[in-house]
């Protein structure tokens, strides 16, 4: 899995005032926490993240703060509803020795049967929330879709990746080749 290295300032003052100070400096308040860490409040330059957050991939994050190193997730941003303008962060602190629960992109590769008959695909999941451990999460999970016939489907409980649980639920649609009216009028009538 790709990484990318943050270097972040930890925050001493918490609160409204400190908080819309950091945000007037171009600094993004964020917080750290999981497996037995205290919560770590930091701030992080606001052209930092930008390669972690305006991108469909998925990284694992070596954050700097003050000094002391971490390995981290993106776990969940907050976002200011009329400008679009970064509010918060969390990150989630990695121990390699367990699995960690991450969002991975979805990579549709092949042709298919159906498509290929006149039909539509319609990709429906963009990002499979996994668990494995670090050392097994690849950068992207494939999705073959060469056998997927016209008005078939494939379902997360479809898919399987070696030394990776799919937290997805398994009845959720992955994606689906739907019939067109085009490929309709090409399907020959049965004959009596």
């Amino acid at each position: 899995m790709k990484r990318i290295k943050l270097e972040g300032t930890e925050r001493t003052g918490l609160g409204k005032k400190e908080t819309k100070k950091s945000r007037n400096a171009q600094q993004v308040p964020c917080v750290l926490y999981g497996n037995g860490l205290d919560n770590l409040h930091f701030t992080v330059p606001v052209t930092g993240l930008k390669p972690i957050v305006y991108t469909p991939e998925a990284f694992l994050i070596d954050l700097d703060i003050s000094g002391k190193k971490h390995l981290a997730v993106l776990r969940d941003m907050q976002f200011h509803p009329l400008t679009d303008e970064i509010l918060h962060i969390d990150f989630f602190n990695v121990d390699e020795t367990k699995p960690v629960a991450i969002d991975l992109p979805v990579v549709i590769t092949g042709n298919s049967e159906g498509v290929k008959q006149g039909g539509k695909l319609q990709v429906l999941i963009r990002k499979l929330k996994v668990a494995a451990l670090t050392k097994d999460l690849p950068d992207s999970l494939d999705v073959d879709i060469t056998d997927v016939g016209l008005g078939k489907t494939i379902f997360v409980r479809d898919l399987s990746y070696p030394n990776i649980s799919i937290l997805t639920p398994p009845s959720s649609t992955v994606c689906r080749v739907k019939v067109t009216r085009a490929a309709r009028e090409q399907t020959p009538t049965p004959q009596k």
